[in-house]
């Protein structure tokens, strides 16, 4: 996955394992991973300390959503993706331009989306 060698990318997962499973993914194929951030608080915080290639987010973080997050992502030009459980009606129709990837993610899939 050469398209991901070098580049910055936020993993927003509130699931522990498989936050650990994205980011040892991300490392394998060259990626730096950010985080994993598991709230909205912490997600928001990385975006604003550093410059980000994409990101991974999980929608439902315990008892908050990520689209404060994924809104944040937008202002600032950061591609994203969806990875959640939940089927495309769960997720409000001004988010139906983000991909949405189904739980567990391909990680080769996460990077074409991303990254074309």
């Amino acid at each position: 996955m050469s398209e991901v060698s070098g580049r910055s990318i936020l993993v927003v997962e509130d699931e522990y394992m498989l936050a650990e499973e994205l980011e040892r993914g991300l490392e394998q194929a060259g990626a730096v991973p950010v985080g994993p951030a598991p709230n909205v608080e912490e997600a928001l915080s990385l975006i604003e300390s550093r410059v980000l290639d994409g990101a991974i987010l999980d929608v439902n973080l315990g008892d908050e959503k990520a689209y404060s997050v994924a809104d944040r992502l937008r202002q600032l030009a950061v591609p994203f993706v969806f990875a959640t459980g939940y089927d495309a009606l769960a997720v409000p129709s001004s988010y139906d331009d983000v991909p949405r990837l189904e739980k567990p993610v391909d990680l080769s899939q996460v990077m074409r989306s991303l990254f074309g």
